[in-house]
């Protein structure tokens, strides 16, 4: 059987600051398929950690308790694969408790790069490509993805990169976070 090969990448969902379907800033709930569909995808791919990140105590109790019951619970019994991909999630209610666990355990900070399914004429976009070869030179990134219509303008201007969207054929570009998750981790670390 051969080794699960870890990388140098971490993942963080944000469900703050981002926009809701007006374009105002707000603060989206967390789900409970996003916390297991992301683990599975992380634990797939070899990610070495997955923040979910909500300024929200109900919300962040609320995952803890789906994450408890998945790793401690009655749920790691009844499924050991789940509890392995559920240890990967950590909880934290902000950008900067995310970094600093990074730092605590690396001794440097992450590169930052954003996901959003928008395109940007004035921001620095890193191709997949591009991505992939920074990850194998093996330097410590934190690829975030946000929650609800995208993370907010002014939190993507802090980023050091946004990774290019996924675009189909079609004008319709509004996938789930699962979903997208899913796409850039394969295009990121599949074998193919």
């Amino acid at each position: 059987m051969q080794r699960s090969r870890v990388t140098n990448l971490f993942i963080a969902l944000f469900h703050y600051p981002v926009y809701n379907k007006n374009y105002k800033e707000t603060a989206s709930a967390i789900t409970t398929l996003d916390i297991h569909d992301i683990a599975r995808v992380a634990r797939t791919y070899g990610v070495r950690g997955y923040f979910i990140v909500t300024p929200l105590r109900d919300q962040r109790e609320l995952a803890y308790k789906v994450i408890k019951h998945w790793t401690d619970g009655y749920g790691s019994v009844y499924n050991p694969l789940r509890r392995e991909a559920l240890r990967l999630v950590s909880i934290r209610s902000s950008l900067d408790e995310v970094i600093e666990d990074i730092e605590r355990v690396e001794g440097k900070r992450p590169i930052l790069i954003a996901t959003d399914a928008r395109r940007y004429n004035d921001k620095e976009m890193i191709s997949y490509q591009e991505l992939r070869k920074l990850i194998m030179q093996e330097r410590l990134i934190l690829i975030l993805f946000g929650t609800a219509w995208g993370l907010t303008e002014e939190f993507l201007n802090k980023m050091d990169m946004l990774l290019e969207p996924i675009e189909g054929y079609t004008d319709y570009n509004h996938l789930s976070v699962r979903s997208a998750a899913a796409i850039i981790l394969d295009r990121l670390l599949g074998k193919n």
